[in-house]
Protein backbone atom coordinates (compact mmCIF):
# COMPACT_ATOMS: atom_id res chain seq x y z
CA UNK A 1 0.00 0.00 0.00
CA UNK A 2 1.19 3.45 -1.22
CA UNK A 3 0.78 6.56 0.79
CA UNK A 4 0.52 9.72 -1.25
CA UNK A 5 1.14 13.24 0.08
CA UNK A 6 -0.20 15.65 -2.86
CA UNK A 7 0.51 19.14 -2.71
CA UNK A 8 -0.73 21.90 -4.78
CA UNK A 9 1.12 24.87 -5.93
CA UNK A 10 0.39 28.31 -5.21
CA UNK A 11 -3.16 29.74 -4.41
CA UNK A 12 -4.31 26.36 -3.46
CA UNK A 13 -5.14 23.97 -0.78
CA UNK A 14 -6.08 20.24 -0.33
CA UNK A 15 -9.50 20.73 -2.10
CA UNK A 16 -7.44 20.88 -5.12
CA UNK A 17 -7.45 16.94 -4.89
CA UNK A 18 -10.60 15.54 -4.84
CA UNK A 19 -11.02 14.09 -8.35
CA UNK A 20 -7.63 12.44 -7.51
CA UNK A 21 -7.30 10.86 -4.15
CA UNK A 22 -10.43 8.99 -5.10
CA UNK A 23 -8.85 7.13 -7.54
CA UNK A 24 -5.84 6.74 -5.56
CA UNK A 25 -8.29 5.37 -2.26
CA UNK A 26 -10.29 3.42 -4.85
CA UNK A 27 -7.37 1.70 -6.18
CA UNK A 28 -6.10 0.54 -2.60
CA UNK A 29 -3.47 3.33 -1.29
CA UNK A 30 -3.95 6.00 0.88
CA UNK A 31 -4.16 9.33 0.34
CA UNK A 32 -3.46 12.53 2.07
CA UNK A 33 -4.11 16.27 0.52
CA UNK A 34 -2.65 18.00 2.24
CA UNK A 35 -2.99 22.51 2.87
CA UNK A 36 -0.12 24.22 3.09
CA UNK A 37 0.36 26.91 5.97
CA UNK A 38 -1.20 30.00 5.27
CA UNK A 39 -4.04 29.22 2.28
CA UNK A 40 -7.32 28.49 1.74
CA UNK A 41 -8.49 26.40 5.39
CA UNK A 42 -5.33 27.62 6.95
CA UNK A 43 -5.34 31.45 5.93
CA UNK A 44 -3.68 33.50 8.73
CA UNK A 45 -1.45 30.97 9.84
CA UNK A 46 2.28 32.25 9.16
CA UNK A 47 4.16 31.17 6.30
CA UNK A 48 7.42 31.10 4.95
CA UNK A 49 8.92 28.43 2.58
CA UNK A 50 10.38 26.26 5.34
CA UNK A 51 6.99 26.38 7.46
CA UNK A 52 5.84 24.74 4.16
CA UNK A 53 8.68 21.92 4.15
CA UNK A 54 7.65 21.50 7.88
CA UNK A 55 4.31 21.34 7.21
CA UNK A 56 4.29 18.30 4.74
CA UNK A 57 7.59 16.40 6.91
CA UNK A 58 4.98 17.11 10.09
CA UNK A 59 2.23 15.07 7.63
CA UNK A 60 3.99 12.42 6.88
CA UNK A 61 5.66 11.75 10.33
CA UNK A 62 2.01 12.52 12.59
CA UNK A 63 0.38 9.72 10.32
CA UNK A 64 3.03 7.59 10.53
CA UNK A 65 3.35 7.27 7.12
CA UNK A 66 5.97 4.67 5.24
CA UNK A 67 6.32 3.82 1.18
CA UNK A 68 5.22 7.70 0.24
CA UNK A 69 5.35 9.10 -2.99
CA UNK A 70 5.25 12.97 -2.28
CA UNK A 71 3.79 15.13 -5.08
CA UNK A 72 4.47 18.35 -5.51
CA UNK A 73 2.38 20.85 -8.24
CA UNK A 74 3.77 24.13 -9.16
CA UNK A 75 5.35 26.09 -6.56
CA UNK A 76 4.78 22.88 -4.28
CA UNK A 77 7.56 21.24 -6.16
CA UNK A 78 10.11 23.11 -4.04
CA UNK A 79 8.63 22.37 -0.27
CA UNK A 80 8.58 19.03 -1.62
CA UNK A 81 11.46 18.53 -3.10
CA UNK A 82 13.20 19.34 0.63
CA UNK A 83 10.66 17.57 2.22
CA UNK A 84 11.68 14.08 0.79
CA UNK A 85 15.33 14.57 1.24
CA UNK A 86 14.16 14.93 5.35
CA UNK A 87 11.73 12.05 5.44
CA UNK A 88 14.51 9.72 4.98
CA UNK A 89 13.50 5.92 4.25
CA UNK A 90 9.92 6.48 4.36
CA UNK A 91 10.76 8.08 0.92
CA UNK A 92 9.48 5.71 -1.76
CA UNK A 93 9.38 8.61 -5.09
CA UNK A 94 8.41 11.94 -5.51
CA UNK A 95 6.44 13.22 -8.63
CA UNK A 96 6.61 17.14 -9.73
CA UNK A 97 3.63 17.98 -11.57
CA UNK A 98 4.74 20.98 -13.75
CA UNK A 99 6.20 22.32 -11.37
CA UNK A 100 9.71 24.43 -10.01
CA UNK A 101 12.04 22.18 -8.63
CA UNK A 102 14.44 23.43 -5.12
CA UNK A 103 17.97 24.65 -5.97
CA UNK A 104 19.94 25.58 -2.66
CA UNK A 105 19.88 29.05 -1.72
CA UNK A 106 17.78 29.28 -4.76
CA UNK A 107 13.75 30.91 -4.40
CA UNK A 108 10.62 30.84 -6.56
CA UNK A 109 10.88 34.41 -6.77
CA UNK A 110 14.96 33.91 -7.84
CA UNK A 111 13.76 31.56 -10.53
CA UNK A 112 10.52 32.99 -11.69
CA UNK A 113 10.84 33.04 -15.38
CA UNK A 114 9.39 36.74 -16.27
CA UNK A 115 12.14 37.85 -13.54
CA UNK A 116 12.35 38.25 -10.28
CA UNK A 117 11.67 41.76 -9.81
CA UNK A 118 8.03 41.82 -11.72
CA UNK A 119 7.28 38.87 -9.27
CA UNK A 120 8.42 41.07 -6.09
CA UNK A 121 6.43 44.08 -7.10
CA UNK A 122 4.09 41.71 -7.40
CA UNK A 123 4.02 40.65 -3.73
CA UNK A 124 5.06 44.18 -2.01
CA UNK A 125 1.93 45.62 -4.21
CA UNK A 126 -0.41 43.00 -2.60
CA UNK A 127 0.22 43.67 1.04
CA UNK A 128 3.10 40.41 0.79
CA UNK A 129 0.82 37.91 -1.08
CA UNK A 130 0.83 36.96 -4.25
CA UNK A 131 -2.94 37.78 -5.76
CA UNK A 132 -4.66 34.97 -7.46
CA UNK A 133 -5.37 34.52 -11.06
CA UNK A 134 -8.61 35.34 -12.97
CA UNK A 135 -10.44 33.44 -14.83
CA UNK A 136 -8.93 34.87 -18.28
CA UNK A 137 -5.65 33.43 -16.76
CA UNK A 138 -6.87 30.21 -17.19
CA UNK A 139 -7.68 30.34 -20.79
CA UNK A 140 -6.15 27.54 -23.15
CA UNK A 141 -4.89 25.11 -20.07
CA UNK A 142 -7.71 22.61 -21.24
CA UNK A 143 -9.76 23.58 -18.83
CA UNK A 144 -13.90 23.99 -18.93
CA UNK A 145 -15.97 26.65 -17.53
CA UNK A 146 -16.66 25.35 -14.81
CA UNK A 147 -13.93 23.85 -13.59
CA UNK A 148 -12.19 27.30 -13.73
CA UNK A 149 -14.81 28.72 -11.87
CA UNK A 150 -13.90 26.28 -9.59
CA UNK A 151 -10.26 27.21 -9.31
CA UNK A 152 -10.97 31.02 -9.16
CA UNK A 153 -13.49 30.56 -6.15
CA UNK A 154 -10.88 27.94 -4.41
CA UNK A 155 -8.03 29.92 -4.69
CA UNK A 156 -6.57 32.55 -1.85
CA UNK A 157 -3.82 35.04 -1.72
CA UNK A 158 -0.49 33.17 -1.35
CA UNK A 159 1.99 33.96 1.37
CA UNK A 160 4.44 35.61 -0.50
CA UNK A 161 7.29 34.89 1.91
CA UNK A 162 7.10 31.44 1.14
CA UNK A 163 8.04 32.18 -2.61
CA UNK A 164 10.97 34.64 -1.46
CA UNK A 165 12.77 32.10 1.05
CA UNK A 166 15.75 30.70 0.02
CA UNK A 167 15.65 26.66 -0.48
CA UNK A 168 17.83 24.44 2.11
CA UNK A 169 19.21 20.83 0.31
CA UNK A 170 21.44 18.80 1.97
CA UNK A 171 22.14 16.57 -1.20
CA UNK A 172 21.95 17.13 -4.67
CA UNK A 173 18.35 16.62 -5.85
CA UNK A 174 19.13 14.42 -8.74
CA UNK A 175 19.67 11.46 -6.11
CA UNK A 176 15.99 11.21 -4.99
CA UNK A 177 13.75 8.61 -6.85
CA UNK A 178 11.53 10.98 -9.06
CA UNK A 179 8.86 11.50 -11.79
CA UNK A 180 9.04 14.34 -13.62
CA UNK A 181 5.14 15.66 -15.05
CA UNK A 182 5.51 18.00 -17.91
CA UNK A 183 2.48 18.95 -18.96
CA UNK A 184 2.34 20.56 -22.76
CA UNK A 185 0.19 22.98 -22.92
CA UNK A 186 2.24 24.56 -20.54
CA UNK A 187 5.41 24.53 -22.60
CA UNK A 188 6.55 21.91 -24.45
CA UNK A 189 9.85 21.23 -22.95
CA UNK A 190 11.10 21.37 -19.07
CA UNK A 191 12.95 24.14 -17.72
CA UNK A 192 16.85 23.99 -17.92
CA UNK A 193 17.04 22.85 -14.46
CA UNK A 194 14.28 20.36 -14.72
CA UNK A 195 16.01 18.87 -17.83
CA UNK A 196 19.50 18.91 -16.25
CA UNK A 197 18.07 16.66 -13.79
CA UNK A 198 16.23 14.28 -16.06
CA UNK A 199 19.79 12.99 -17.73
CA UNK A 200 20.29 11.42 -14.68
CA UNK A 201 19.59 7.47 -13.73
CA UNK A 202 16.83 8.61 -10.83
CA UNK A 203 14.81 10.62 -13.02
CA UNK A 204 11.96 10.13 -15.65
CA UNK A 205 9.93 12.62 -17.62
CA UNK A 206 6.08 11.15 -18.33
CA UNK A 207 3.96 14.24 -20.63
CA UNK A 208 0.75 14.94 -20.51
CA UNK A 209 -1.27 16.46 -23.02
CA UNK A 210 -2.95 19.46 -20.89
CA UNK A 211 -2.69 22.52 -19.09
CA UNK A 212 -1.03 23.45 -15.87
CA UNK A 213 -3.65 22.06 -13.59
CA UNK A 214 -3.96 18.47 -14.43
CA UNK A 215 -5.94 17.61 -11.52
CA UNK A 216 -8.94 19.63 -12.77
CA UNK A 217 -8.65 18.77 -16.34
CA UNK A 218 -7.25 15.48 -16.11
CA UNK A 219 -7.59 13.93 -12.71
CA UNK A 220 -8.26 10.04 -13.67
CA UNK A 221 -5.08 10.77 -15.77
CA UNK A 222 -3.24 11.74 -13.44
CA UNK A 223 -4.27 9.66 -10.68
CA UNK A 224 -3.40 6.75 -13.45
CA UNK A 225 0.44 8.04 -13.51
CA UNK A 226 1.11 8.95 -9.90
CA UNK A 227 -0.24 5.18 -9.36
CA UNK A 228 2.62 3.61 -12.10
CA UNK A 229 4.93 6.16 -10.16
CA UNK A 230 4.51 3.96 -7.20
CA UNK A 231 4.96 0.95 -9.12
CA UNK A 232 8.23 1.52 -10.12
Amino acid sequence: MTEFVLVAGAWLGAWAWDEVAAPLRAAGHGAHPLTLSGLADKQGVPAGQQIHVQDIVDEVERRDLRDVVLVGHSYAGIPVGQAAERIGDRLARVVFVDSSVPADGGSFVSAWWQGPAELEAAIAGNGGFWAPRTAADYDGQDLTDEQIARIVGGSTPHPGASLAEPAVLKRPLGELPATYVKCLLDGAEPSEDVAGLLTGEHWRLVEMDTGHWPMFSRPGELARILLDAAGE
